[in-house]
């Protein structure tokens, strides 16, 4: 039995038309699933709960919808050990990246889900959260505490707004990084703990991370002008900013931040720094191309 996990709303109603035709490629193929969906992050968790429960040797979990319903969806599948997919459905689709999936063709990813074994991936571990992607803090943490609190616009452009507003405001944080072998204070705009490529719906930025090597890639911006910042930032959909020296990428199977300052790991809050994040090896299974 796989539970069919649908985030309605994610996509801006992506996630619904979607999920129903997920339902539909697994119903054609008499593949025994059930439905569940909520009205709430919290409703949904309790509903996939209560059917890990009536199902505890489940086949697997398929989650439709964005990277905030993978988040959600990998601290009940992740300790439990129960393989999970999933289909890309909300806006920045960046776990789906990671994997290495086409967001567009649904059909082959959902022919190698059921006719396939799932493979076995690393994770982050933050302050007891899992998280798939990248952690980040600085100023994209900034821009997306300024953008949940905006009703208007919808979608990727509520960020670009966001990010307008906020950089002719933002300033360079004192920060202390602890590493495996070393401890470094420095000045910087932004701090990514990547265990995947991208974040931001396709933003490169640490693009040689690997998902299977054990370590997290991490990107440290150290201060650049606005304007400056404004030229290199369009670098980061291709990878190619990591060669301005601002750019400095490091390489750590625990990373620990101290600063004032707020994280955020998957598009999710993590809350404020301090934190430790370690990479967990193979900590999950799923579909990999």
């Amino acid at each position: 039995m796989w539970a069919l996990v649908i985030n309605p709303t994610s996509g801006s109603g992506k996630g619904a038309s979607i999920g129903a035709y997920v339902a539909g490629f697994l119903t054609a193929r008499n593949i025994a699933h059930e439905v569940v969906s909520g009205s709430s992050a919290i409703e949904l968790v309790n509903r996939l709960s209560a059917f890990t429960a009536k199902y505890p040797e489940c086949t697997g979990v398929i989650a439709v919808g964005g990277d905030g319903l993978a988040h959600i969806v990998l601290q009940k599948t992740t300790p439990a050990q129960i393989p999970l997919a999933v289909i890309p459905a909300g806006t920045g689709n960046d776990f789906v990246r990671t994997l290495g999936w086409s967001l567009d063709n649904v059909d082959s990813y959902l022919e190698a889900i059921v006719s396939t074994p799932p493979k076995s991936m690393d994770l982050g571990l933050v302050d007891g959260q899992w998280f798939g992607a990248i952690l980040s803090t600085g100023f994209d943490s900034i821009v997306n505490e300024k953008a949940n609190t905006m009703s208007w616009p919808k979608g990727t452009m509520k960020y670009n707004v966001a990010m307008a507003i906020e950089l002719p405001r933002f300033s360079p944080r004192h920060y202390e990084i602890t590493l495996d072998d070393r401890t470094i204070s420095t000045q910087a705009m932004l701090i990514a703990i990547s265990n995947g490529r991208s974040y931001g719906g396709g933003m490169l930025v640490c693009p040689d991370a690997d998902i299977h090597d054990g370590y997290f890639d991490v990107m440290v911006l150290h201060p650049v002008s606005k304007i400056e910042f404004l030229k290199v930032f369009p670098r980061v959909f291709k990878g190619t900013h990591v060669t301005h020296p601002a750019v400095e990428i490091l390489r750590s199977k625990r990373v620990g931040i101290k600063a004032d300052a707020v994280a955020y790991a998957d598009g999710e809050r993590i809350g404020s720094l301090p934190i430790t994040a370690e990479c967990i090896p193979d900590a999950m299974t799923t579909w990999i191309p």
